[in-house]
């Protein structure tokens, strides 16, 4: 049960309930009485692969508008690495759903840049489940 007082100065009102607190990998999710996690925190946009699936949607864009030639000659401009380059470049082909997810922050907590730098089915389907993404 909350309860609620004034403080000692009268300058605040000070609310206390019975909470728990779960640990989650790089935060607190806050448990209210009834078991629910009413409170979980604002949804944690990785800044890390949006700016990764930008960068790939670029370069695909660049490739496809003909304005480079090659991955060599883009990755000469880029001034990156060729096989990054190519590994970044998939990152174009993942599904919708997938990419709604990233940029909503939503379900991605346990994804990271290294999990989608490496191989990953084509079909959008076989990605969702892959990366325990999608729910449609």
């Amino acid at each position: 049960m909350s309860t609620a007082r004034l403080s000692a100065d009268g300058r605040f009102i000070i609310v206390t309930m019975p909470m728990r607190l779960r640990r989650q990998p790089g935060r607190k999710t806050i448990i209210a009485p009834d078991g629910s996690n009413g409170w979980t925190p604002r949804r944690r946009i990785n800044n890390t692969l949006v700016r990764a699936l930008a960068r790939a949607h670029r370069w695909k864009q660049q490739m496809e508008s003909g304005r480079y030639a090659s991955m060599t000659e883009l990755a000469a401009v880029e001034e990156v690495d060729q096989s990054y380059l190519a590994r970044m470049l998939r990152l174009a082909l993942l599904a919708p759903d997938i990419v709604e997810a990233i940029l909503d922050g939503q379900r991605t907590s346990h994804l990271a840049l290294a999990d989608l730098m490496r191989p990953f089915p084509v079909e959008w389907t076989d990605q969702c489940e892959h990366f325990s993404l999608c729910l449609r």
